[in-house]
């Protein structure tokens, strides 16, 4: 705002009383006019420049917009609020709650009874709450003080550490079962034969060895798969940079188990020339057996089983490993990799499986940057594929 100019009506009056008594002297009365009028004209003159009021300032407002400007880009949600209204929602509560919670009652933007709780803390303080952005969600809300009027509302997502808890402490009461369950049956085959002594008869005998025999194998089984599952998980972030012929490791394989379960349980189909990936050729070998292990036990006995590696003309390698058993049914398939998942539990373990088969699978595809495949038709069989991606200098040279 630009202040006024004072009129110097004092001068004004000396000067108008001056040219009057110059008239009434004789002095000629336009003349007498022009004295005066150059006379208020330098009074005008002589009048310091009006000062520009600087604008007023809403100290309230401009703290808020800086705390707003400072915390928007943080990507953990935050909530300001004044008395019991949210003024200021930053970018990532806006996406967790929506937007509209901006300038709304904190008791409806939040909308639970914990958090209802939490508002009323004098102290400020923290709860966490189960459900609070819908289904299995973990939220905790801390709310602490920043003036008198004013609290800040931090919103941390404990989802994925809640999920992670949870998969672990699943996958120890599972493990815990699978290893439980052989050992119960070696413990209890072993009290029969030490407390019968000579009473127990040789069939007998030589029935109940078997049977440790057989479910200590099991056991043995079950901690090389567990001990594998922990390395694969170990090494997932790193890829492996090794050249390997997927399609010479998979006819090796093949004949390696073709020896002892007969060729003719195998159709093979592998291209000419070199199929290379970028792999660890270790784990690349035990997918391959896992997965041919799968579809023998799992598949028609009197079927061959398809093992196929196909290239592309980007140089993309695919594996495919097709059985022409029973098939499985479509609730299962998104399932299949999950630790210790069994579709038939009774047949899967008469085969021999520990239930961990598929998911060191999984981990190995998701080492290798290469994707997994199930498709399967009641009646038909599966097909399981895993498509690798070509090798990075193959992209970069452009070949094909």
């Amino acid at each position: 705002m630009i202040a006024e100019r004072a009129i110097p009506w004092v001068g004004i009056a000396l000067a108008l009383a001056s040219s009057l008594g110059l008239a009434i002297a004789g002095v000629d009365l336009w003349l007498a006019l022009i004295l005066a009028m150059f006379w208020i004209g330098s009074l005008w003159l002589a009048l310091p420049e009006p000062e520009v009021e600087a604008p007023r300032i809403n100290a309230e407002q401009a703290s808020r917009d800086a705390m707003r400007e400072t915390i928007e880009s943080l990507g953990q949600p935050m909530l300001v609020l004044e008395g019991a209204r949210v003024t200021i929602a930053n970018a990532a509560a806006r996406a967790a709650l929506g937007a509209h919670v901006v300038d709304q009652d904190a008791r409806i933007a939040l909308r639970h009874p914990d958090a209802m709780r939490l508002l009323e803390m004098d102290d400020g303080g923290s709860v966490t709450i189960t459900g609070f952005t819908g289904g299995r969600s973990l939220w905790q809300l801390t709310r602490r003080k920043i003036d008198t009027r004013r609290w800040l509302i931090e919103l941390t997502d404990r989802t994925s550490e809640a999920d992670v808890s949870r998969a672990h402490t699943d996958f120890v009461a599972n493990s815990s079962h699978e290893l439980r369950t052989p050992l119960a049956a070696i413990i209890g085959y072993v009290e029969t034969l030490a407390e019968g002594g000579p009473s127990v008869d040789e069939a007998a005998r030589t029935r109940f060895y078997e049977v440790v025999l057989r479910e200590a194998r099991r056991m043995q089984s079950l901690v090389e798969d567990l001990m594998s599952l922990s390395h694969v998980e170990a090494e997932k972030h790193d890829r492996p940079s090794e050249p390997v012929d997927i399609a010479k490791l998979a006819a090796r394989v093949v004949g390696e188990i073709g020896s002892i379960q007969g060729r003719d349980r195998f159709a093979t189909e592998f291209p000419e020339g070199e199929s290379m990936v970028l792999a660890d050729a270790g784990q690349l070998e035990q997918l391959l057996r896992n997965l041919i292990d799968n579809a023998l036990k799992y598949g028609d006995p009197d079927e061959p089983v398809s093992v196929q590696v196909t290239r592309s003309a980007s140089s993309s390698v695919t594996l495919a490993i097709t059985d022409r058993g029973p098939g499985i049914e479509p609730q299962h398939i998104p399932h299949l990799t999950r630790r210790f998942y069994r579709t038939d539990p009774g047949r899967s373990r008469a085969a021999g499986g520990t239930g961990l088969g598929l998911a060191i699978v999984k981990h190995i595809v998701e080492r290798h940057r290469a994707q997994l495949d199930i498709v399967s038709k009641l009646g038909e069989g599966t097909t399981f594929t895993v498509s690798f991606p070509p090798p990075p200098q193959v992209s970069l040279n452009g070949l094909s």
